[in-house]
């Protein structure tokens, strides 16, 4: 993650309790939808994927003045992310369509520089449940309309070095979510620079009483998906598998967003004892780096229906956010 900020306690206090909307009709520049292709993926490398199994991609055209339209192919089992019981999808289905699209579009609509480093800056979704697709016979297929604004170029003018990117996520015409966020492109210097920003991790005795939550806990459908321990009163981020087939299916010099992500939603379900599991909505805002070591703490305190959280590591926040429920 990078470097963006300090924090200073925690994120805002939650706004008063909303109950989800219906998405608003569509604007007038989304109505021109080419005809999309759910046939073949995309490249897996045009999406930073090493399995094929894992690009949700299918099918991407531009519609002019920064206007993109997608073909998504949610699968109908994941062993990561399995639907609910009444057949919706996993929720981190929305924010890794949005991730595999900001780094799609950047490296194949702009130009971004030989070997940029793609970095989440926030990133935040919202569903609808009462308008949200349930698992038929086969998979989902979705469309997205996106549009980039906030482009940032690299002082030569030559490469894009940052984005926003917003989309709008719709079976069968029907809109069901929402989601953004906000990347930069990070040149091989610049990227180094960077890395070398980020505190050294202080060495700290770990506790020899450690217990990993079970899969249950933190509703998940086995061992290696649990990202949390708890070591004496505190909850640490600390993965059970470091080459899960999902969250690490390549390899990373710091913790990815998406495993922040995930351990948030893990914390949420076991401060409300496995009662808030599903989240509708989320925001997410990278401070700085999340290193793999020492393990940071995962803080998250429940609002009602909305469960703020914060990871701090080495004497410094790293990330905050918060989480909504239905």
């Amino acid at each position: 993650m990078a470097i963006i900020g300090e924090a200073r306690g925690f994120p805002e206090p939650p706004e008063p309790e909303k109950r989800p909307q219906r998405a608003q009709p569509p604007e007038p520049w989304e109505l021109a939808v080419p005809r999309l292709s759910w046939s073949r993926t995309v490249a897996r490398e045009a999406v930073h994927r090493t399995s094929v199994a894992e690009v949700l991609l299918t099918d991407v055209r531009a519609l002019g003045g920064d206007r993109f339209v997608a073909a998504v192919q949610w699968p109908r089992s994941h062993p990561t992310f399995p639907h609910g019981p009444d057949g919706r999808h996993h929720p981190l289905m929305v924010a890794e369509t949005l991730r595999q699209l900001g780094i799609y579009l950047p490296s194949r609509h702009f130009t971004t520089a030989a070997g940029a480093h793609f970095v989440i800056k926030d990133l935040s979704f919202a569903l609808d449940p009462s308008a949200e697709p349930r698992v038929d016979h086969g998979a989902t297929d979705v469309v997205c309309r996106a549009a980039v604004a906030d482009v940032r170029t690299t002082p030569c003018g030559r490469f894009v070095s940052g984005l926003r990117l917003d989309i709008r996520l719709l079976t069968d015409g029907v809109p069901f979510a929402r989601a953004g966020g906000t990347a930069r492109f990070l040149a091989p210097e610049a990227y180094e620079t960077a890395r070398r920003a980020a505190p050294e991790p202080a060495a700290r005795p770990r506790s020899e009483v450690l217990a990993r939550p079970s899969p249950r806990s933190v509703a998940v459908p086995a061992e290696r998906d649990v990202m949390v321990v708890r070591e004496g009163g505190a909850l640490r981020l600390d993965p059970a598998d470091l080459r899960h087939p999902f969250f690490f299916d390549h390899w990373s010099d710091h913790v990815p967003g998406l495993v922040l992500l995930e351990a948030a939603r893990q914390a949420a379900s076991l401060a409300t004892g496995g009662v808030l599991t599903r989240p509708f909505g989320c925001r997410l805002r990278a401070l700085r780096f999340t290193e793999f070591a020492p393990p940071a703490r995962v803080e998250c305190v429940p609002h009602g229906r909305t469960c703020v959280f914060r990871l701090r590591q080495a004497g410094e926040w790293t990330a905050v956010g918060a989480l909504r429920y239905v």
